[in-house]
């Protein structure tokens, strides 16, 4: 009898503690699994069970690695005015050092005046590259006036950019095989919604990716040439022939210039002059009527 109450007693405690080592509560669910859920993207609302089990499983797949190193991401980009005493020859000399340093022209300006001669070109140029350019631009083309290098990190946002891309292509194979498993027309419209709601975020960041790749990798130099003029270095001192000539040819064109706007407002002329036309009938009549 002594036995018979032992092994009564170990079953019963063994029954107890058997129930106690499950957590799972089939009536209410588990609390931890459904946080897990509200972390990930919420099942459409009216969804089957097929594509609520889908998405569970989703949330039960691991995270991404964020286990990642990335270079530094900088952007680099220079502004350059040199004085130069030929600007034909300065921008031959350039060209020569453009193509050696694998760059290429974004822009072409000339700009001449009485006082200067300008050439604005914008280059860009392999930023590993950036600064054996412009000191090769320095000892070669001209006198250094003003230079300015810009260095700006964004590292910070690529990094951002690129896990968010990914997490987002994660998402995008996720809801394409869950759209495969889809049996009803609602669930399968509003898994295409979300595809295509992915689909147009992840063209977003690619190509802010690729905007701050190509700033990255290719830097800018805003490079401006400037040959000064006799009247610039001394304009007291110009030629008076030269200067003589200048001046008449100003004085002509601004004539031609000016008998080009007169006839250009025709329209007015004729406006006015029948206002006056009028004003003057109304005189006449007004004396006519006095007399």
């Amino acid at each position: 009898m002594k036995y018979s109450i032992t092994a009564i007693t170990l079953l019963a405690l063994f029954m107890v503690l058997s129930c106690h080592s499950n957590p799972v509560n089939f009536e209410g669910g588990n609390p931890e699994g459904m946080a897990k859920m509200e972390m990930r993207t919420p099942a459409p609302a009216g969804a089957t069970d097929a594509y609520k089990s889908q998405e569970e499983s989703m949330a039960e797949q691991p995270e991404l690695s964020r286990a990642i190193t990335y270079d530094r991401k900088i952007i680099r980009d220079a502004n350059l005015l040199l004085i130069v005493k030929d600007i034909v020859k300065s921008k031959t000399a350039v060209d020569s050092l453009v193509k050696k340093h694998k760059a290429y022209y974004s822009n072409e300006t000339y700009n001449n005046t009485d006082y200067e001669h300008n050439c604005y070109v914008g280059i860009r140029v392999p930023a590993e590259n950036l600064d054996a350019l412009i000191a090769e631009i320095e000892k070669e083309i001209g006198e250094v006036y003003n230079k300015n290098i810009n260095a700006r990190d964004v590292t910070e946002e690529y990094i951002d950019l690129d896990t968010r891309l990914k997490n987002k292509r994660n998402y995008l194979n996720r809801y394409t095989e869950l759209l495969k498993q889809a049996k009803t027309i609602k669930d399968i419209l509003e898994i295409q919604t979300k595809i295509r709601e992915l689909e147009e975020e992840i063209e977003s960041t690619t190509g802010r990716l690729k905007y701050l790749t190509n700033q990255v990798n290719f830097s800018t130099l805003n490079l401006q040439l400037t040959k000064r003029t006799e009247i610039y270095l001394d304009p007291d001192k110009g030629k008076f022939g030269e200067r003589l000539k200048n001046s008449l040819v100003k004085g002509w064109y601004g004539l031609v210039n000016f008998i080009l706007f007169v006839i250009r407002i025709w329209p007015f002329w004729i406006i006015a002059g029948g206002i006056l036309y009028v004003i003057r009938r109304f005189l006449i009549r007004r004396r006519e009527r006095k007399k």
